[in-house]
């Protein structure tokens, strides 16, 4: 007797990936058994990705050459107890005493190669210690970490914009260097007024300071602009300075003339003439209208272009949306007036200038993040650990430039639940971006004398992390841009001491 069979009678073997799981649900009941278990756990499995990009750019190696450490000598070492308080800050606490909430991590300890991490009163003598020379020098280590990434991504931008701007922090203490100053959320109240500058190519802070709470004087703004070329990356040759009219002056202008680069400063008192038969509407269906002069302010030694925008108070008067403007009015007209080096004409200066708008943005993201954590009375303590609270924004947003990096470089067996991840990591803000990269729960295991972190498949961010520790395992593995030389020649070069 012939029996009939398929010609292929072996079994199809199931595919094993994350998208079909064949485990049966679970069943927690109240009389669920519970106990322990050998291996360590860390809610934060980001932090590999953070371990892993430091090594990328040789970090260790940055701090080494640059950072000048303060007197004590920490028994770790300043580049952990520095790297120790950036981790803290990445996951997103800002203040020193929460380490107590992590203090049994198994990936804060595994970098530490100890047991659990040092007290908190630790990090707080460390802080203790620093100073404003050490300020400066993490300004920097942020330099030169600022032209790696810029080769690492192959960003070659010969002209950038930075937008400057001051903020508050108010103070509820007795802190050195507090002042009653221009606060419109907590008016009467103490408070510092720091400066900061960012890059708007790439949405990173460029400069800044901790400031005492009194207003910006022409000085202080004019030191701030002469430091920008000692921080831009080499392959940058033209500097657009924006800033608001806490910057106009004298010696805003001269310093920005000093080094060569364009500004657009809003005017805050000068009122420049201009000639009535130069107005002109470039839409028909605005009433903006525009016009521009040479003027030279009382106390200033050369004359400057000013450009100006109005608008009839009866159309702002009946116009829906509210309309903010600055500066003087007369019976008819409301004005914005800026000084500035550029030739185009003035409302494309003006549109070039509302394009700083979004530093405002930047800046209260760093606010929401914990930038006006004061950990100490203590001047100087503040003042550097403003700028390890930088340092650590700062990662962040070279973290979400990575993730825009490898998108670009797709591979095929890459799924398409990673590239939303790490397409999310970049468009949104930090705070979503630590949900998604950061808060991964993990588990680190030994085997063959070598420790594993472990994810859970179950997880749908689980794809997204492993695909980025791919591409930065691949960009590790190959030879770094800046020793190659092959883009732009570096401004800061680490020689061997």
């Amino acid at each position: 007797m012939v029996k009939r069979r398929k010609k292929d009678t072996r079994k199809k073997r199931k595919s094993k990936g994350i998208s079909e799981i064949g485990s049966e649900p679970r069943k927690i009941t109240a009389s669920t058994g519970y106990g322990t278990c050998t291996e360590l756990l860390s809610p934060f499995g980001g932090i590999l990705a953070l371990i892993k990009f430091l090594d990328l750019i040789q970090f260790e190696e940055i701090f080494e050459h640059v950072y000048r450490g303060p007197k004590r000598e920490p028994k770790l070492g300043h580049y952990r107890m520095v790297v120790g308080i950036l981790m803290l800050l990445f996951i997103g606490f800002n203040r020193l005493w929460h380490f107590v909430y992590v203090q049994l991590d198994a990936m804060l300890c595994g970098f530490f190669h100890a047991s659990q991490l040092p007290a908190a009163s630790t990090f707080w003598r460390y802080v203790d210690s620093l100073g404003i020379n050490q300020a400066h020098s993490l300004l920097n280590v942020m330099a030169v970490m600022r032209e790696r990434l810029w080769q690492q991504c192959g960003f070659s931008y010969r002209r950038i914009h930075v937008s400057l701007d001051t903020t508050v922090e108010t103070i509820y203490g007795d802190q050195q260097g507090a002042r009653k100053g221009h606060n419109t959320q907590h008016r009467g109240k103490k408070g510092y007024r720091p400066v900061l500058g960012f890059i708007d190519e790439t949405r990173e802070y460029l400069l800044g300071k901790l400031r005492k709470g009194e207003t910006l004087s022409g000085e202080d703004a004019a030191a701030v602009i002469k430091q920008i070329v000692h921080y831009v990356p080499g392959c940058v040759k033209k500097v657009l300075v924006r800033a608001d009219g806490e910057f106009f002056s004298w010696q805003s202008v001269e310093a920005a003339l000093g080094e060569g680069f364009d500004f657009i400063i809003a005017n805050k008192s000068a009122k420049p003439p201009f000639d009535p038969a130069g107005w002109y509407r470039p839409w028909k269906r605005k009433a903006f209208q525009y016009n521009s002069c040479l003027y030279q302010p009382s106390g200033w030694s050369k004359p400057c272009r000013f450009v100006a925008m109005r608008i009839s108070k009866e159309v702002s008067a009946n116009s829906k949306e509210p309309l903010q403007y600055e500066l003087f009015e007369d019976g008819q007209y409301t004005y914005r007036i800026f000084c500035t080096t550029l030739r185009a004409k003035p409302h494309k200066v003006i549109a070039e200038y509302d394009k700083r708008a979004d530093v405002e943005n930047l800046i209260a993201e760093a606010k929401r993040e914990g930038v006006d954590a004061i950990p100490s009375n203590k001047f100087k303590n503040n003042y550097a650990y403003f700028q390890i609270f930088m340092l650590a924004y700062n990662i962040w947003r070279y973290f979400k430039l990575m993730a825009q990096h490898s998108l670009q470089e797709r591979k095929p067996f890459d799924s398409d639940c990673s590239g939303k991840l790490l397409q999310g990591i970049k468009d949104n803000t930090i705070r979503i971006a630590r949900l998604k990269l950061l808060f991964i729960a993990a588990k680190v295991v030994a085997h063959s004398n070598r420790e594993k972190v472990k994810y859970s498949i179950h997880d749908a961010r689980v794809p997204g992390i492993q695909r980025f520790l791919k591409f930065l395992d691949t960009a590790r593995s190959r030879a770094r841009p800046w020793l190659q030389g092959t883009l732009w020649p570096l401004r800061f070069s680490l020689k061997p001491s």
